[in-house]
């Protein structure tokens, strides 16, 4: 009678759970369907997003990054499908206890494999949880990861899949105290541990099984009530979330950014958009893309993100993860109204629902905005919650969209970014200076440096592509004379356009203001092909990104290099020789639209290991998890009003390695962090020798056998 009881109870419990599922799964698919189209390059090619899928969720590629956390979370994940098995098998065994899987019940590879599978998937789970209470209780506030998160959440997954792998342990372990035990000890020493320590008990065995699968389906329903539970349901959405990723050969949406899409799905043409018709940005939730509220539906609340990030890591109210997060229940609770064809509009509605109807996505605590002001603006664009992200949540994508439409639309943003959208549109650089000044740099060599008037100078192998810092600013055009220099001496026949060269739009499109970047862009292009342009080298990362990777959005198809890259090439080729010892301790800041977005980490690096007598020494933060400067964004022209200065953070990590130089291969980054060091100076704390220069500089000054300035000097001209 017991085992019909429990028999009767399990199989309601499955019933009403697979039910449930099915019905949370629906309700999920058409809250996603309440976003926008997707680009159609998202869709395919099929075997190419297959295997890249296949090969970043089996290969946990991403987690791995995060060492034996990522293993351990290999071992659980493995766990999930392969320990289903097992919950087939209780199934029997609540009817009748010595119920055995046909075909299989005997096969000592299936003893051993779900032996090994519970037994490291259990010391994994309980190290993952150790490991949270440990750094929840150390790393109390923003410092911990996992501020933010929801904790009983992971606390409920933790406890139900300890409970599940404990469960098939006893359940073993009651088989081999019965005697009814096909496996041998070698292959299954846990259950026989267990069972060496349990009665014989065919009703034992059953209750256990009966209590494995009543938490099971309980688990299931769940998932079915709150959808929201993105660390319970991440591992049905994973996958899917990571094959329509932006990228198709696997990489997260770094580099370009996305392009606006209109109403169709499509790149949006602002001759022909209407802006009725076509949305510009996101103003509302549902004006993401279903793949927007995918990211949001897979978001795990690990932490990566937010603890990679240089804002939040600065006292700033911007968290990657409580960003999508706040986004992800916004668009849960709008979702079954909009499903109903209810909106703003619609006549006699609840007050609280008319409140959750019209509540505006960016704005204050007193506007009610679902996301506030200060947390849009603080993001650099530096990439590494993206970077981070184990489940490929395009949160640079997001907080862009939501820009746009603030910028285009609602004419929000900060104040000082008017003078660089002005300056922009009306001269072509951010600083407002005439277009004759940007051969200023050319006059101040001792060689003739080749303009382009109509077409490139025959020969010519590289259009050298300046950008407005390299031929404005004064501390860039020491490294846009270097590179040109050293160009010279090994021979490179390069050419620049000079006054018909404008700001490639990089500034404008991460503001916000698509319109102004596709403006500049487009002028730019036609440029360079009437030019005849085909290899570019390029001085600014931010240049080098948006030529290479934005550009061909816009029909410009270029081979285009950063000046680190041409350089080291040019030095492992012989062609440049670095003669002259320097002395020094340098450490290097890797730039976020170099490193992180384009993956450029080595030829800066090379470039120094080639050069007699320097000494590098890592920030702790480099590399794919280097510290921002604080430019990105467009940052670089709003003033930094909230916590700590991110420039300021940076050098502070700089300078704990000692340097006699931080070096960088970033205009922005020699702004940003040159400021934060003659503030440092201005204190006291820190040499007054210590300087900013780009790598370049230091190549010249081996190359040339120039003699390093003395300390308080400037540098010379040509370095």
């Amino acid at each position: 009678m017991l085992y019909i009881v429990l028999g009767v109870v399990t199989t309601a419990f499955a019933v009403v759970g697979i039910g449930m599922f099915a019905y949370g799964i629906r309700q999920m698919v058409r809250t996603l369907g309440t976003g926008r189209p997707i680009e159609a390059a998202r869709k395919g090619p099929f075997g190419r997003r297959l295997t890249n899928t296949l090969i970043e969720t089996l290969g946990h590629t991403r987690m791995l990054k995060w060492r034996w956390i990522g293993v351990a979370h290999w071992f659980v994940m493995v766990s999930f499908p392969a320990l289903v098995f097992t919950v087939a098998e209780a199934h029997g065994e609540v009817w009748y206890p010595r119920f055995h899987l046909p075909l299989i019940h005997d096969w000592t590879v299936y003893g051993l494999a779900i032996e090994a599978i519970a037994a490291t998937s259990l010391v994994s789970i309980i190290a993952l949880a150790v490991y949270r209470q440990v750094k929840s209780a150390r790393r109390l506030g923003r410092a911990s990861r996992f501020a933010n998160s929801r904790h009983w959440t992971a606390y409920y997954v933790e406890g139900y899949i300890v409970a599940l792998l404990v469960c098939i342990f006893v359940i073993r372990g009651f088989k081999v105290a019965m005697g009814d035990f096909p496996f041998p000890v070698w292959a299954t020493p846990v259950s026989y541990a267990v069972g060496a320590v349990l009665p014989p008990s065919e009703a034992g065995l059953a209750l256990v099984a009966a209590f494995k699968l009543i938490i099971s389906w309980l688990f299931f329903m769940a998932l079915a009530v709150v959808l929201t539970m993105g660390v319970g349901w991440h591992r049905f959405t994973a996958p899917f979330n990571i094959y329509f990723k932006r990228n198709d050969d696997g990489t997260p949406a770094l580099g370009a950014a996305k392009p606006m899409l209109g109403k169709d799905g499509a790149p949006l043409d602002f001759e022909e958009a209407d802006p009725d018709e076509d949305p510009f940005g996101v103003g509302k939730v549902e004006e993401f893309t279903w793949k927007g509220l995918l990211d949001f539906t897979t978001c795990t609340e690990c932490g990566r993100c937010q603890s990679q990030c240089p804002a939040w890591n600065t006292g700033k109210p911007l968290s990657p993860k409580k960003l999508v997060m706040d986004l992800r229940e916004h668009a849960y609770a709008k979702a079954p109204y909009l499903l109903q064809g209810i909106d703003e509009e619609t006549p006699d509605i609840h007050d609280d629902v008319l409140a959750l109807l019209s509540k505006p996505l960016v704005g204050t605590e007193d506007e009610g905005g679902v996301i506030h002001p200060d947390v849009l603006w603080s993001c650099t664009n530096c990439g590494a919650c993206v970077e981070q992200c184990p489940v490929d949540i395009e949160h640079i994508d997001h907080i862009l969209d939501m820009r746009r439409y603030q910028v285009m639309i609602e004419s929000s943003f900060p104040s000082e970014a008017n003078t660089l959208l002005k300056n922009l549109e009306n001269k072509g650089n951010p600083w407002g200076m005439a277009e004759d000044k940007r051969l200023d740099w050319i006059s101040e060599l001792d060689f003739e440096v080749p303009v382009v008037e109509d077409e490139l100078p025959e020969g010519t192998e590289y259009l050298f592509w300046v950008g407005c810092a390299g031929a404005l600013e004064d501390r860039a055009k020491k490294t846009t004379k270097a590179i040109a220099e050293l160009l010279h001496i090994a021979g490179v026949k390069f050419a620049v356009l000079g006054g018909m060269e404008a700001c490639t739009g990089d500034p404008a499109r991460r503001l916000g203001m698509e319109y102004v970047f596709q403006m500049l862009a487009q002028q730019n292009v036609e440029t360079l092909n009437d030019a005849g342009v085909t290899r570019i080298v390029a001085s600014c990362p931010h240049c080098f990104n948006t030529l290479g990777n934005e550009y061909p959005q816009l029909g410009g198809d270029y081979d285009v290099v950063h000046h680190s890259q041409l350089l080291a090439k040019l030095v492992e080729e012989g062609r440049l020789t670095p003669v002259r010892p320097i002395e020094e301790n340098i450490t290097y800041h890797d730039p976020c639209f170099l490193g992180r977005h384009n993956k450029v980490y080595t030829p800066p690096r090379d470039i120094m290991a080639q050069v007699p007598g320097i000494t590098t020494q890592e920030m702790h933060r480099h590399k794919e998890r280097g510290f921002c400067c604080g430019a990105g964004g467009a940052r670089m022209w709003m003033e930094e009003r909230i916590g700590k200065r991110i420039n300021t953070e940076r050098v502070d990590e700089a300078l704990t390695t000692n340097p006699d130089t931080v070096s960088t291969a970033c205009p922005f980054c020699q702004v940003m962090l040159g400021d934060a060091i003659n503030e440092k100076k201005s204190r006291g704390e820190a040499k007054e020798s210590l300087e900013v220069v780009d790598v370049s500089q230091l190549l010249l000054r081996s190359v040339k056998g120039d003699a390093a300035p003395e300390a308080g000097e400037p540098e010379k001209e040509n370095a």
